[in-house]
């Protein structure tokens, strides 16, 4: 059988949908095509052999077909599985590309059979249709959209294992795949596409997977700014087009819109754990920043220049217009070259000397630091000023529609939405260096030689006490520690980023924020720098302070901690100089690392419902920053059903949450699918906040009770399982998680350091993830479920029937049921086995009885015959990987094997290489890395 066939036979089998079915045959037979014109029948021949085999394999969950086919994989040269491993990586990759066009085909199919009062699922408009079902007026749905802030933050968290050159390629592929589809091109259009693909199939498999060496911070912010400059820039404007349409199509009226939507981004800034990142690359990052954004500007405007040819001989020209204009030509006068075409043409003259002024600033950008700030006069606000002119002159004109419709509205809304700095960048810094910076700073200036010693209420005391005495800690020509100074120089360069541009600087994080002392430590460290002030027993302050908390411990004190922070006199007065405003992070990889999946989640959401509550008491007005990562292990999931299972005393319109790694590259490589992701978040925080769908937690009542014994059962059967003193040895010996660490795929170390190497405390919970979705336990996802619900259950039968009540009724229970569903639909059990060979299987047995406790469960809430059977698109994708990925992890460990038994330091390197590409490999086939 041939390799298309293969796949053909298979994608059939799994019940694929005809379209993509195609499209993966397609794709095979170019593959086959350039195998054989390359001299690689050999290769061609194992890729269509290989699932056959595992496909036997896996019919008889292991046995004599799984035997010959380890022994086959066994017998393979390192050549042969280098040439299998690149070719089966690049296929997956492809076909995760197809699937991301089969999703947009369906999206497209489903819009045909869209009207007033079926809009599409998910969309802006279903959102209004419900209010307007609920008989909200058109002021109050208005009023609700101006409440919304909504600020997906961008984050170069290491979980994105593709090479961008690569990324380009297989989306040329597959869009060009997706073009062969259209019936109206000619036989030469046809094949000229057709030599186009085979080409940049030969050029893909000619590029190197996996990165030469580690990936820089630079890099990092200029993978960023791709998808900024890109998709994102693009797309928004489409997304104000979806809510001013759903209005017009719900209520008759089409309103002028509020922002809703800004970015931010924590690449480059973001230094928690990350040396790679100093004062001098944050202040980079943030040229690259504006360097793309002016260029962007000055592209798009030279467009409305063309297209805004409106003469004087026909249109009266606004007094607000002709004054501007004198005051731009004694600014920023113009050239012959510009006056004389455009005399009578005002509004392309007032657009060229905005122009002009935007290349004065772009230009700027390459002189040193002090050169780039002195030419900062003209800010974002003057160019929102500017075009509201504009738009204002042309409504004076007659032409109303040109500003509210089209390119010039769409450049307006990307001015209030991008400014110059494209994404705010965050700063985040561990608590712990604080605290060692304020404790040099304090015995420099002979306050308190042991600070770190004092308890938790002598510190306080201590930052009140220097917080309202306006000396400085620091004598002049002190003598610092390097860190010390480097924490010094952040904040300096916050007011550094904050004269270049009033928008650029978003907030201080603390990680792992403990008490109130870690909250004023970075206050007085803003004090030391000119940040904050008091006069007078009022306070300037110039940064928000954000406190992050992520363990089950924090998680639990969280509200506590958080009303001792705002009753604190000093800490008081920095909210009230910060409008009321107080912004908190929950972190979602640690707390899971921390305690497990069913315990995280409830964690988190009663911590959700607790500050909700402290902050209304205190009237405060606040914004909850969800720490989310790309797999359900790390809070990842879709994201619009996670917003509507938050609870409603916790949401006010805003909301913020992270873009981690792979998860960037799903959303946001694609317009229509960024477009979807993006109204599908603007539908759910319009809804939560109109208080749709939440189920009201009593303190004490039956809802807490189960739900507080759910997760407490679940998290000592995790912490029985990772706390045994064999597991740790276990996990290092069977996933390839030291060799994660090794892939150079961030600037970001994969741990927080030790002395004792790589130790369960001090790894990531990124690594730790990646580790288990490698070998197909994917622990992090469900663990706990079966051992803690059992007991309930044979004491209290009849609590299931609540269980599948609450799954059908609130939407925070049915989110985290289906995502540990769709978790324990991709574990696979014989996988799995393959690697506890490795070691003793004590604890692969402990894993897989949970596993099949757990899924009995979820099947008996959901009212399910399989897992999945609820959402069969999944299922049948994860069914037709399988028997492709099965070989796979069996290479994965035949690599593991082979590096155990390795006799010298070339076999060594050469076996770390191919390793890099089988974890590659494999997590292309998972769709996931951490």
């Amino acid at each position: 059988m041939r390799w298309k066939e293969t796949i053909h036979h298979y994608a059939k089998k799994s019940n694929i949908s005809e379209p993509l079915t195609d499209k993966l045959t397609s794709l095979t037979a170019l593959l086959e095509d350039y195998l054989a014109n390359n001299n690689k029948e050999p290769l061609r021949e194992l890729a269509a052999k290989l699932p056959d085999q595992a496909a036997s394999a896996l019919n008889q969950n292991g046995g004599k077909e799984n035997k010959e086919l380890v022994e086959k994989i066994s017998s393979l040269s390192s050549d042969e599985i280098r040439g299998l491993l690149r070719l089966t990586t690049i296929f997956f990759h492809l076909v995760n590309s197809l699937e991301q066009h089969e999703i947009i085909r369906i999206n497209r199919e489903r819009s045909k059979t869209i009207d007033i009062e079926n809009p599409r699922s998910e969309s802006i408009a279903d959102a209004l249709r419900y209010f307007k079902e609920k008989e909200m007026s058109y002021e109050d749905a208005l009023e609700l959209f101006k409440k919304l802030d909504i600020q997906p933050t961008v984050t170069a968290h290491p979980t994105e294992a593709r090479r961008r050159s690569v990324l380009y390629k297989q989306e040329s592929i597959t869009a060009k795949i997706d073009q062969l589809e259209n019936e109206n091109l000619t036989p030469n259009e046809r094949d000229a596409y057709l030599h186009q693909v085979v080409n940049e199939i030969a050029l893909l498999i000619s590029t190197d997977e996996v990165r030469p060496e580690r990936l820089t911070v630079e890099d990092e912010v200029e993978n960023g700014l791709f998808f900024f400059s890109n998709t994102i820039w693009e797309t928004v404007p489409r997304l104000y087009d979806d809510i001013r349409s759903a209005f017009s199509q719900q209520y008759d009226k089409t309103p002028d819109l509020p922002i809703v939507l800004k970015y931010r981004s924590w690449i480059g800034s973001d230094r928690d754990g990350n040396p790679n990142v100093t004062r001098d690359v944050t202040w980079k990052t943030l040229t690259y920043h504006r360097r793309v954004a002016l260029k962007l500007y000055l592209r798009d405007l030279r467009m409305i220049r063309r297209y805004l040819s409106v003469s004087k001989n026909f249109v009266e020209v606004p007094d607000q217009l002709i004054k501007s204009l004198k005051k731009d030509e004694k600014e920023v006068p113009l050239s012959e070259q510009y006056k004389r075409p455009y005399k009578n043409e005002p509004f392309r003259r007032k657009i060229t000397h905005i122009m002009h002024r935007l290349q004065i600033m772009l230009d700027a950008l390459d002189q040193p630091e002090q050169e780039v700030l002195e030419s900062a006069t003209y800010q974002a606000s003057d160019f929102v000023k500017d075009l509201e002119l504009i738009a204002n002159s042309l409504k004076e004109a007659g032409l109303e529609d040109v500003a509210r419709f089209g390119d010039f509205n769409d450049l307006m809304i990307r001015a209030k939405t991008f400014g110059f700095h494209m994404a705010a960048l965050d700063i985040r810094q561990h608590s712990g260096r604080h605290e060692s910076a304020v404790s040099e700073l304090l015995s420099e200036a002979n306050v308190h030689s042991e600070y770190a010693s004092l308890d938790e209420k002598e510190k306080v005391d201590l930052l009140m006490s220097e917080l309202r005495n306006p000396r400085p800690l620091a004598p002049v020509n002190a003598k610092l520690s390097e860190p010390t100074e480097e924490i010094l120089n952040v904040f300096r360069l916050i007011t550094t980023l904050k004269e270049l541009d009033e928008n650029a600087f978003g907030c201080y994080i603390i990680s792992m924020t403990h008490g109130v002392s870690d909250m004023l430590e970075v206050v007085l460290l803003a004090k030391e720098t000119g940040l904050w002030r008091m006069k007078n027993g009022k306070i300037e302050s110039e940064i928000d302070v954000v406190p992050l908390f992520e363990t089950i411990e924090d998680l639990d004190m969280g509200a506590e901690q958080m009303q001792n922070i705002l009753s604190n006199p000093i800490y008081k007065k920095q909210v009230k100089a910060r409008n009321d405003f107080q912004e908190i992070m929950l972190g979602y990889s640690d707390s899971n690392k921390d305690g497990g999946y069913w315990m995280a989640n409830w964690a988190l959401q009663k911590a959700q419902l607790e500050l909700g509550e402290v902050l209304r008491k205190n009237n405060i007005d606040f914004r909850l920053f969800h720490g989310r990562g790309g797999s359900v292990g790390r809070g990842g999931g879709r994201s619009n059903r996670a917003i509507l299972g938050l609870p409603s005393i916790s949401n006010n319109g805003r909301i913020r949450f992270t873009e981690q790694g792979e998860i960037i590259s799903f959303r946001y490589s694609l317009p229509e699918i960024t477009r979807r992701h993006l109204e599908q978040i603007v539908n759910a925080v319009a809804r939560v906040t109109a208080g749709e769908g939440q189920k009201p937690i009593v303190e004490g009542d039956e809802t807490e009770s189960i739900m507080n014994r759910i997760a407490e059962g679940s998290m000592e059967a995790y912490r029985d399982l990772i706390d045994d003193e064999e597991f740790w040895p276990w996990f290092k010996k069977i996933t390839p998680v030291e060799h994660i660490g090794n892939l150079p795929i961030a600037s970001r170390p994969v741990s927080r350091g030790g002395k004792q190497g790589l130790q369960f405390e001090n790894l990531r919970a990124i690594p730790w993830v990646f580790g288990w979705t490698q070998v197909r336990y994917n622990v992090p996802g469900w663990y706990g479920l079966g051992a803690s619900l059992e007991p309930i259950l044979k004491e209290k039968p009849e609590t299931i029937d609540l269980l599948k009540k609450w799954y059908k009724e609130w939407s925070f229970f049915g989110t985290i049921v289906d995502n540990a569903q769709r978790e324990i639909a991709r574990t696979h059990p014989l996988t799995s086995q393959m690697y506890s060979e490795r070691a003793d299987k004590r604890i692969h047995e402990r894993i897989i009885k949970d596993f099949e406790k757990s899924r009995e469960i979820i099947l008996q809430i959901t009212e399910q015959d399989e897992i999945l059977d609820s959402r069969k698109v999944i299922q049948n994708s994860i069914a037709f990987r399988n028997v492709f990925t099965y070989p796979l992890n069996l290479i994965q460990v035949e690599l593991l094997n082979r590096k155990d038994k390795a006799d010298s330091e070339e076999e060594l390197n050469e076996l770390k290489q191919l390793l890099f590409l089988s974890i590659n490999g494999v997590a292309a086939a998972m769709q996931s890395t951490g």
